[in-house]
């Protein structure tokens, strides 16, 4: 009873004053004691009535459930990703690009740099550069004076509870057993590992961007050819319509040939599907319209690929990042063994009491500073240590798997696009002699078919042949551009190849 009067509890509630807020802590023990067979109901009470005091008003955010309301809490603001590439491929007008200012004769290199100016992923890269960069400088900063300060009170249990003490230390590492330098390393591996995705990123936004221009050309070429077998079916239609009327062959010619007709058609809005697909696909990555663009896919995509060659793999970004992933780890393991060896400091100190006595010499109001050598190691944290230790090794065998993981990748992807190249080619000299030996056959069957001894189905089958024999030629050669473009990402050409190197990318400049 003694003890609950102390600690202000009438009629089972708490009052908490400053004389007696350290009792709160043994209400539990001392409810125990008087009531223990309510124990846990008023330790429950206790401990919502301390969550009121020392907790915000906000609930706890749950962990089995996800709140959708609390997840669409932002602000969405597009005013950085409008279509708006780089000024100097075409005029602004109030700060917005002007798509009708841009020329139609725009170069296959031009695009890809249009578009690695604006992309926000290369964006993105950049500056997760420049904030390892910064990590960099806070692990630097170990090596340079400590100083902290502060204003705090007197005792509060005793009786100089209006003193004021101000307090002002410093601290310089004089030796750490390399601790503070293999933080350093570890920060600046690090930044190379998000230089590595600066390159990953660049060959992933030049290669969407070939790969787009290489389909839009693509797509131009059999719209073409299906407006060309368009053309032929109707001339096949209109002679079955005039022998049809003149008797001369069955009523049901012009309407086989409407029918082949109605496909031919139909495929052509397939094909201009894919066309108008593949240009918007541009438009997002360059900015504005590509569809009144003469694209020209340069030689040097197919000379300087290198298609035959081993590809070095020094060059390929992502075998830098997994690398450079291995040589963190190392870091990071010689920094879990280096963490059980003690740092000496030098520490000094200076404090000025404030109505009262200082503690650090029992004088009114006194001054007191000090100099001293200080050492401080870990002496044991529960096996922390060799647990990181051993952590780290496990991530060390972990990045050089990833290195071997690449590197399987990449070979595997090399011979892969090697051996598709090599059949479209085989492939298409055989659709070359195909497409000639039915332009033969369609010449054949139209003599044939004025003569009556062939059917208007022969002569449209024959132009239909010749039509979807052109196609795949142009399809085989596409796909071997495309595998080239795909080449070239895969094995790191895509800097030298799509002339990236020594310029400026939204600041960032890339040296060979």
């Amino acid at each position: 009873m003694q003890l609950r009067n102390i600690c202000g509890l009438v009629n089972g509630r708490v009052l908490i004053n400053k004389s007696n807020i350290f009792c709160i802590l043994l209400l539990p023990f001392s409810i125990g004691l008087v009531h223990a067979a309510d124990t846990r109901t008023t330790q429950g009470t206790i401990q919502k009535t301390l969550d009121k005091i020392f907790l915000p008003n906000k609930p706890k955010p749950s962990a089995e459930k996800i709140d959708i309301t609390s997840l669409s809490k932002f602000n969405l603001d597009t005013s950085r990703v409008q279509e708006m590439p780089a000024v100097s491929y075409g005029q602004t007008q109030t700060g917005r690009y002007n798509p009708n200012a841009v020329a139609k004769n725009i170069s296959f290199i031009d695009a890809i740099h249009i578009a690695l100016q604006r992309r926000p992923e290369i964006t993105q890269s950049i500056a997760s550069v420049a904030s390892q960069n910064a990590n960099i400088d806070i692990a630097n900063a170990a090596y340079y004076p400590q100083v902290t300060g502060g204003l705090g009170t007197a005792d509060l249990t005793k009786g100089e509870r209006g003193r004021q003490l101000v307090s002002l230390n410093a601290t310089q590492m004089l030796y750490d057993f390399g601790k503070t330098k293999s933080s350093v390393d570890i920060e600046e591996a690090k930044m190379l590992q998000e230089q590595a995705n600066v390159l990953v990123n660049l060959d992933e936004v030049s290669y969407d961007v070939a790969n787009a221009i290489i389909n839009i050309k693509r797509y131009q070429e059999i719209t073409n050819i299906a407006h060309q077998q368009i053309a032929g079916i109707s001339r096949i239609a209109e002679i079955a319509n005039l022998r049809a009327t003149a008797g001369i062959s069955s009523q049901a010619d012009p309407i086989q040939a409407k029918s082949n007709l109605e496909a031919a058609e139909s495929n052509l809005i397939a094909q201009e599907t894919q066309l108008k697909q593949y240009q918007q696909r541009l438009r997002t990555l360059l900015g504005f319209d590509v569809s009144q663009v003469n694209w020209v896919i340069p030689d040097r995509i197919l000379t300087a690929a290198e298609l035959y060659q081993d590809p070095d793999f020094k060059m390929i970004p992502s075998m830098m990042q997994a690398q450079v992933g291995v040589e963190i780890a190392k870091l990071q393991k010689k920094q879990s063994k280096l963490s059980a060896y003690p740092t000496l400091n030098v520490v000094g100190s200076l404090s000025q009491a404030v109505n009262g006595r200082n503690p650090n010499n029992n004088e009114d109001d006194g001054m007191y500073s000090s100099i001293m050598l200080e050492a401080k190691s870990n002496l044991y944290q529960g096996g922390a240590v060799a647990a990181q230790t051993r952590a780290a090794s496990f991530a060390e065998e972990a990045a050089k798997a990833q290195v071997n993981t690449v590197y399987l990748d990449v070979i595997d992807q090399v011979r892969m696009i090697r051996e598709q190249i090599e059949n479209k080619k085989r492939q298409m000299s055989v659709l070359v002699q195909r497409r000639e030996t039915t332009v033969r056959t369609k010449e054949l069957y139209q003599e044939q078919y004025k003569l009556g001894t062939r059917t208007v189905v022969d002569l449209l089958n024959a132009e239909q042949a010749i039509h979807s024999a052109a196609q795949e030629i142009v399809s085989s050669q596409y796909d071997i551009y495309a595998a080239l473009a795909q080449y070239i990402q895969v094995t790191g050409r895509s800097r030298n190849i799509y002339e990236l190197n020594n310029i400026a990318i939204q600041g960032f400049e890339v040296q060979p």
